[in-house]
């Protein structure tokens, strides 16, 4: 028995110095000292052994154990050194590769500023949900029963409501507006808040316009508040957007939200106001609406309009965007492109 585990070692250290790979050297360990292994099978024999052999061959068994595991270990370091070890030539100086970073999505990008510029002026950051009802959407926003925005050609219904009316007719949220009167509903004057979003509307797409989008609508809701206030609304996200002061300018308009209604323009920053094919010669374009909240959606809200006034403005960012950066086609923004986007990383 004792010239077996002499062989056995033997062996044994041969086939540890000739492994090359740590998966070859594991084998090794397994073929010797594993639970099958060849050591293993010699010292579970021991007890068959003549009583005078048991002495000897078990000291010499564990020797040979311990021997073998500390040459394992011995060379898994040495080939661990040898796998790690740099090659001729190489510059440990040199920079490394670039790695690719991501970055906000620039309308994201442009969300945020205006968040963190409207918040440095008291105001609330509302996010409300993106399925709302014909309820909030149209009635509680003084839409009449016959209006075309409540037709399916513009607002996507949800399925199995055909029948339903007000809070019962669910849809896509197709404006920020009726969130506005849900976050009031919730809320005591006086109040403040900006609400950002993205809205869905059924319509074709062209390069000024996508059935998702985003808005960013602001809401001042005071007991005396003045004209001036909602101009101030209107010249904070325009700076902020463009980083100077934007020429704006306020033509009355018919939205059924706002009494009286505005259509907000701003001065064309392609031509100075001089006029160009991207204002058709006007010298302005028109970004949004705005004006004093109605009396009616006041009331849905829970507001008494004899006490309270407001004003209102509702912006598309997308389009905000697009002159931000110079882009020509809203569908780039939304179309996932990598190669468009890390232009914005």
């Amino acid at each position: 028995m004792l010239e077996e585990l002499q062989d056995l070692g033997d062996a044994g250290r041969r086939e540890i110095g000739d492994a090359t790979t740590t998966e070859t050297l594991q084998q090794v360990r397994t073929a010797y000292l594993g639970r099958k292994g060849k050591l293993t099978a010699v010292l579970r024999s021991i007890p068959t052994l003549a009583p005078a052999e048991r002495g000897a061959v078990g000291r010499a068994a564990n020797e040979l154990k311990n021997a073998l595991a500390a040459l394992i270990e011995d060379r898994s370091q040495a080939l661990l050194a040898a796998s790690s070890a740099l090659p001729d030539g190489f510059d440990a100086t040199l920079p490394g590769p670039a790695l690719p970073t991501g970055g906000l999505h620039p309308i994201v990008q442009m969300m945020y500023d205006l968040n963190d510029a409207f918040a440095s002026l008291g105001f609330e950051i509302y996010d409300g949900p993106e399925i709302s009802s014909e309820l909030y959407a149209f009635d509680h926003l003084n839409f009449p029963p016959d209006h075309p925005a409540r037709e399916t050609m513009d607002t996507y219904w949800l399925d199995g409501r055909d029948e339903a009316a007000g809070a019962d007719r669910l849809c896509l949220r197709p404006h920020l507006t009726g969130g506005s009167v849900r976050h009031m509903q919730q809320q005591q004057p006086p109040m403040r808040f900006v609400y950002p979003g993205r809205v869905y509307r059924n319509e074709s797409t062209d390069a000024s316009h996508e059935r998702a989008f985003f808005q960013y609508e602001a809401l001042i809701i005071e007991e005396r508040l003045p004209f001036s206030a909602g101009k101030l609304l209107v010249e904070t996200i325009l700076s902020t957007v463009f980083g100077r002061q934007v020429p704006v300018r306020m033509r009355a308009g018919f939205f059924p939200f706002v009494e009286p209604g505005f259509e907000i323009d701003m001065q064309c920053l392609v031509c100075e106001g001089a006029g160009c094919s991207v204002c058709k010669r006007v010298g302005w374009l028109e970004v949004m609406p705005g004006g004093p909240p109605h009396p009616e959606v006041l009331r849905s809200a829970g507001i008494d309009p004899d006490r309270w006034e407001g004003f209102y403005i509702n912006v598309g960012l997308d389009r905000l965007a697009m002159m931000r950066y110079g882009i020509d086609d809203v569908r780039l923004f939304h179309s996932g492109d990598l190669r468009f986007l890390q232009q914005f990383s």
